[in-house]
């Protein structure tokens, strides 16, 4: 068993910014000398989050609706009045989500469903740039 850590930044444009990160990931376990196991891909950052979708027009505005609908930006959040930042909404939202996502890979490839990406989800309320951690277990 190895364990391989890898990582990239990407820029953000906040406010429920959707960004397909399946190539950086894709580009980085092809670089690993693991070349089958689980791959954790990890963002850094309290206000944003990771998970898998069907990278497409309809269900990205979907996913964006439901947040909107389950964790509204314009009610109250004791965040913002403690730090007057106002991205209240995006601390629970990336919390909901979940910064970390297992992935198997084989042969140096992510192991995913035809329609299925990764995907990184910004909720901030100003654009970012975000690092992404990949760590690579395997053999």
């Amino acid at each position: 068993m190895a364990v391989e850590t890898k990582s990239f930044t990407i820029s953000t444009r906040g406010h429920c910014d959707i960004v397909d990160i399946t190539p950086q990931v894709s580009n980085k376990l092809g670089q690993a000398e693991i070349f089958s196991g689980t791959a954790t891909v990890f963002v850094a950052g309290s206000t944003c989050a990771v998970t898998t979708i069907e990278y497409e027009s309809g269900v990205l505005s979907d996913l964006k609706d439901a947040f909107e609908r389950m964790v509204p930006e314009a009610i109250h959040y004791a965040h913002n009045a403690r730090w007057g930042d106002g991205n209240g909404h995006s601390h629970v939202r990336a919390a909901v989500l979940g910064p970390s996502l297992t992935v198997p890979f084989s042969e140096g490839a992510p192991v995913l469903g035809t329609w299925q990406q990764i995907v990184l989800v910004d909720f901030d309320n100003r654009p970012r740039t975000r690092n992404i951690i990949i760590q690579i277990i395997g053999e």
